[in-house]
């Protein structure tokens, strides 16, 4: 099983990372439609297309990395004071009741979106270019296949922590802010919702 996750967060986080650079083409793609807009009134047909694709094909690849170090939102007023294992217990039932239907349900619906798609050769309608997309309608499948993977890890990660009483460990290379300050030892008597009141007495 470790195995198994370390391979799905890695291969997860190799995905997340090539398409962040989406966002580069997409910052280009606006900053030039607004000079060009501007400066020389020559608005382009395709800007709009270019960031609304690289913005969608951005969030949809990098779900899986966020799944895997934990970063979606978690309504975590109850589960933080559980025990690990409860934790890991809820965790372990609620992907098989929400998250595999789910993902399940994108990848089919998304595989005949997109097929329909590619046999139309769709374009766009948000602008007069007709930029074609129906090759962006397999981000869809794409995304959901790598959720599906990392959601099988995720479930492995349950029944180890409910085995042995702590989370497995998870690759370091992002850590929230309030982990961050806690290793710094400047934080908090307050709880974890109030990351912005420093206790001075530990920073002095």
């Amino acid at each position: 099983m470790e195995t198994y996750i370390r391979f799905a967060d890695r291969t997860s986080a190799w995905v997340g990372k090539a398409f962040s650079w989406c966002i580069i083409l997409m910052t280009f793609g606006v900053a030039y439609e607004v000079v060009v807009r501007y400066f020389f009134r020559a608005p382009t047909t395709w800007a709009f297309d270019i960031s609304y694709m690289m913005y969608g094909t951005l969030f949809m690849m990098a779900g899986a990395y966020t799944l895997s170090r934990d970063g979606h939102v978690r309504a975590d007023v109850f589960y933080r004071l559980w025990p690990v294992r409860v934790q890991a217990l809820v965790e372990f039932i609620l992907y098989f009741i929400f998250f595999f239907p789910g993902i399940l349900a994108l990848v089919f619906a998304g595989w005949k979106y997109a097929a329909r798609s590619y046999r139309f050769q769709e374009v766009s309608v948000m602008s007069p270019a007709g930029v074609p997309i129906f090759q962006f309608k397999m981000i869809i499948v794409a995304a959901g296949a790598l959720l599906l993977m990392q959601g099988i890890a995720q479930v492995f990660r349950c029944i180890l922590a409910m085995k042995r009483g702590e989370w497995p460990a998870k690759e370091d290379d992002i850590k929230e802010l309030e982990d961050q300050l806690q290793e710094q030892g400047s934080v908090l008597a307050h709880g974890s919702e109030a990351i912005d009141i420093v206790d001075r007495k530990t920073t002095n």
